[in-house]
């Protein structure tokens, strides 16, 4: 089947409207049309090859949104005009112990929905930015929100997860002083989520201009991170930190705010290493540092519904697909509240 899509022939090039083929509904195969696709931060690393291995033609996209169209004979769990999902993740082994865990996140072989090998044309997955999709049924996730709020809930297939994820693994919860590094389409989600939980919540910024938004987004408290004033009225307070900023900062002056046994969750990926942190800043208060990726299809799911329940969406601005470019660059300069997402419809102009 040929569909319309955006996406890139070359590192060193703009996405372009292209045609790509998807292979038809096997077995256990669900086919969506797609409604929306949220745009992510890492989409531009991989379309301009700022991370190694870019296959090309790439179609990015893997926060996508639509209906059920078609399924193989084999599917039980979906049919025909079900809203659906589908996240980062389309393929793994289906056996190993991540994936009999829940955990095809954690898989060697996971494959994700775009710049991944596969058997279907051209060698590798094929992204979002795109009309159809088809993947395995296991793959894909139910939409329980409200239909208008549908474009609003693309973004939480991939920066939902990725922030839902960590505080569900550290058991944030009632009672908790959370903390929250960056505002912006990780972080905003990270703060809705948090506050949800019942935690205490603490926004960390470097703009004094965010201050209001966070305190809108739910947070209890927003810090300044430039100010020593308020980071050091903050020591020792906070028992989990989930830090969403991606370009390399220094670790320790937030490891200084944990309490004993505290632990700071890193899920930005920096494209150059953080500074090396101070050892004893761990030693001293039995700290950790450690990361978080995504999250198994199961606990995607748990997350959709979990937002479905709290009436949490992302905070989005809906976009063209000819606009993409543009937003691109607007996303690098930090102008988006919070996630840009495609208006799928676009490509059929």
């Amino acid at each position: 089947m040929m569909t319309k899509a955006y996406g890139a022939h070359a590192g060193d090039r703009p996405l372009e409207p292209m045609e790509i083929t998807r292979r038809t509904p096997g077995k256990h195969d669900v086919q969506i049309d797609i409604a929306y696709c949220g745009v992510c931060h890492s989409d531009i690393h991989q379309a301009r090859s700022e991370w190694a291995g870019t296959l090309y033609p790439c179609v990015p996209g893997h926060e996508i949104v639509g209906r059920v169209a078609a399924v193989g004979s084999g599917v039980t769990g979906f049919q025909e005009g079900d809203l659906v999902g589908v996240g980062c993740i389309v393929d793994s082994c289906q056996h190993c112990g991540e994936c009999d865990d829940g955990l095809e996140n954690y898989c060697d072989h996971m494959i994700g929905t775009y710049n991944f090998p596969t058997p279907d044309a051209p060698g590798h997955t094929l992204g979002g930015y795109s009309q159809h999709i088809v993947v395995h049924q296991r793959y894909v996730l139910r939409i329980r929100h409200p239909e208008p709020q549908l474009a609003a809930v693309a973004p939480l297939l991939c920066a939902g997860i990725t922030t839902y994820s960590p505080l569900r693994h550290w058991q944030v919860g009632r009672g908790d002083k959370v903390g929250v590094v960056g505002i912006g389409g990780l972080g905003h989600m990270g703060i809705k989520l948090a506050h949800a939980m019942g935690a205490h919540v603490v926004a960390f910024t470097t703009s004094e201009s965010k201050r209001d938004a966070a305190l809108a987004l739910g947070a209890d408290e927003v810090v300044v991170s430039r100010d020593a004033e308020e980071m050091a009225a903050q020591s020792k307070r906070l028992d989990f930190i989930l830090n969403t900023v991606a370009a390399p900062h220094d670790l320790d002056a937030f490891m200084a705010l944990l309490k004993r046994d505290g632990t700071m969750a890193l899920v930005g990926a920096p494209a150059s290493a953080h500074p090396s942190p101070q050892v004893m800043n761990l030693i001293a208060k039995r700290r950790g540092i450690a990361g978080s990726m995504i999250g198994g299809i199961p606990e995607t799911q748990e997350m959709l519904d979990f937002c479905a329940e709290h009436g949490i969406v992302a905070d989005i601005e809906m976009i063209r697909a000819e606009d993409i470019n543009g937003a691109y660059e607007r996303m690098l300069a930090g102008d988006v509240k919070y996630r840009f997402v495609i208006d799928n419809a676009s490509l059929a102009l």
